[in-house]
This record gives structure tokens, sequence and C-alpha cells, in this order.
């Protein structure tokens, strides 16, 4: 799976716009389907107050976030799953991404032209969804096809598979061929893996990105209300955003600057930074800290990971020659104001090789190569 964030939706729902904000880099943008045509792909630095408070009570001269990356595929439309309107090719960079944000439109603009010709977010929604479950549906289907004859193999380990996986995929088809997505089917971690090859777009977690305008960020209008209904029933998460707003936050040069213009129009986060938390989430992301005078960095790691493959992620070296880690968790050293009172506490410890890291940690890596 990608570790990054597929930004989809039907064309002209403000897609590259939210994206071009998100990233500050320029995507293509333009009043007519497909113009959005290769991937444009960004890396961004995702929001964490911690990292902050951290580098207040260390005083670092470098402070680095961690990031994320996103990637705005070109709009999607009915009959994508056949082909239609390059649709083969913008399925292939969906199944690529590891998690998906659906930019669904919420607002009015009659100079905007919409692919239907007016603004329904349930008929958008499900021409997005019901091309991507017929994707899958052909997938899962070939796949079907031809697993009883990997069942009648000689070789007693690709049978033994064969037998596992068939069931779990025919549970896939009947979920897809009831509307639902595959993610709905409630499979264990084996049996994900056991189809993981299949690269499923529905198994992927989506998050319902609503792109309303000016005079709806701080309400909820009968569109927002309509996407919050589907995305209960699918179990998915939903912002709100206005991609327009936030083109002109992404415009201003600094940090005083952007939270002065959040105050006057009266929110306290923008929606892009809800987004990128969101997406980094859905991804099974964690953050840990290393904490130092010269920097405070914040680095990102799979959920699970023991503490070699965590020191891993600095450089190869660590995981191979790693020793021990020296820990603290952030919220100690937020209670506690400073390392020496950690260690005065005996909240700071040594782990071996079989920690399993936890979001938050503060870690200083011991190892020899």
């Amino acid at each position: 799976m990608g570790m990054n964030c597929g930004i989809v939706g039907l064309p002209n729902v403000g897609k590259s716009t939210i994206f071009s904000a998100l990233t500050s880099a320029p995507a293509e943008a333009a009043n007519y389907p497909f113009c959005t045509i290769e991937p444009n792909i960004g890396v961004v630095h995702v929001p964490d107050e911690r990292l902050e408070k951290i580098a207040k009570i260390v005083g670092p001269e470098k402070v680095i976030p961690a990031i994320t990356e996103f990637v705005d595929i070109a709009g999607l439309v009915k009959g994508a799953s056949k082909g239609e309107g390059l649709g083969n090719q913008f399925l292939g960079h969906i199944r690529s991404v590891g998690a998906i944000c659906h930019v669904v439109r919420c607002f009015d603009d009659g100079d905007i032209i919409h692919v239907a010709g007016k603004v329904d977010p349930k008929s958008d929604i499900e021409v997005i969804n019901i091309e991507l479950a017929l994707a899958d549906l052909e997938t899962v289907a070939k796949r079907l096809q031809g697993v009883d004859k990997f069942i009648k193999s000689q070789d007693k380990k690709i049978s033994d598979k064969a037998k596992y996986t068939k069931p779990i995929l025919e549970g896939i088809l009947k979920t897809l061929e009831s509307g639902l997505p595959a993610r709905s089917l409630p499979l264990d971690a084996d049996e994900r893996d056991a189809i993981s090859d299949l690269h499923l777009i529905t198994m992927k977690k989506q998050l319902y990105v609503c792109n309303v305008d000016e005079a709806n960020l701080t309400k909820e209008n009968e569109y927002v209300k309509i996407v919050k209904e589907i995305a209960a029933k699918e179990g998915a998460q939903v912002i709100t955003i206005c991609g327009k707003i936030e083109s002109e936050i992404a415009a201003l040069e600094s940090a005083e600057e952007k939270a002065e213009f959040l105050k006057d129009i009266g929110i306290e986060e923008s929606g892009l930074s809800k987004m990128i938390k969101a997406g980094y989430n859905m991804l099974d992301m964690y953050t840990y800290f290393t904490a130092g005078v010269k920097e405070v960095r914040a680095w990102t790691f799979p959920k699970g990971a023991k503490a070699p493959q965590a020191a891993g992620v600095i450089h190869t070296d660590f995981e191979r020659g790693f020793i021990k880690a020296e820990i603290y968790h952030c919220n100690d050293l937020f209670a506690l104001g400073s390392e020496s009172k950690l260690k005065e506490a005996g909240k700071l410890r040594m782990e071996g090789k079989e920690y399993e890291v936890k979001d938050g940690d503060v870690i200083h890596f011991r190892f020899n190569v």
C-alpha cells in the first residue's frame, strides 16, 4: 500500500484548487474536464501541536515536521471502469495510493460547469463509488475464476492458500454487488493480507471532503448534510473545506498572517490542516520525535512498529546496529517541563528490540555498526 493519499472526485469539484492550496504547488486548474491527466504529487508538512510544544521546551536550532504525500488524480466520470474519460489510467493511479480523499462539490456557482448539469452530492458520490466498485468487481471476479485451479494444485501450500482465500473473495464479491465498498466487510489482519495483492480500491479508507463556498464554511448546508448521511452509512469521515478561502490562506507568507486570517473568518483551524491530519491518520501512521539543541524533528512510522524498525526510519544503519532506545513520552515532558525533571521522576527509560513504539514517544537511539 502506498504511503500517500489520492484526491479524487468528479471533474470541476475543486480537487486541483484544493491540491494547489494544500501543497502550495501550482496544479493545473481550469473550467473544463480532464485538465489534470498525469497525477500531480505534493509533499506536505503534517501539522502537530506537540512538535511545537517540544521545541518551546528544548529550544532547538531547527524544527522539522513530519511529512505526508498527496496525489491529485484526474476527475473520474461515469463509465471510468470501462475506460471512459481515460478511466483505466486514472483508476490505476488510485490503486497505487494508500487512502482516498473524495472531494464532493457542495456549492452552487453558475460560472463553474458541473459535468452532470446540476449540483447533486448524492448522485456525484454514487458515480464515483460505483465506478470504483465496478473496477474492484472485475478484479475479484477474475481472481475467483482461477482460484479453483489453485485449490487442486499438488503443492499443499498453494492449495491451502487458495482454500483460505476463496471464501474471502466470495464475501467481497457479495459486498460489492450489494453496493457497499469492500472495506465495509469485517476482515481480520490475516484475511486482509491474503487479498492485499489485489490492491482493491474500495478496501482503502476514505475521507469525504465537502467543498463549500465562503457563505457556508461555518454552517452546514443541505449538500453537506447529504454527504454526512452517506459517510455515516459507510463509516467514513467527513470534513468541510472552502477551496477558494484555502487558496487565499496559502498565499499568505507568515504563520501570524494565516492565524489572523482564520480568526477574522471565525475558525480555529484551516480545512487543509484537518484534511492533512485525517489523511495521515487514515494511513495508520504514527509520529515519534527526536529532540536536541540542534534539531527537534517528527518522524513517521507504521502503527505497531518495534523500536529497531522505527530507528530504521532515520537510517538503515540505526536499525541494523540497534542496541537500545532511550525513551520518554511527550506528555510527560509537557507535564514536568524538562528532561532533567523527567529523569528525577523516573519517566526516562531504556527499551530494547521488542518495544512497540508509541505515538508521541521522544526517542534517542543507541546503535553500533
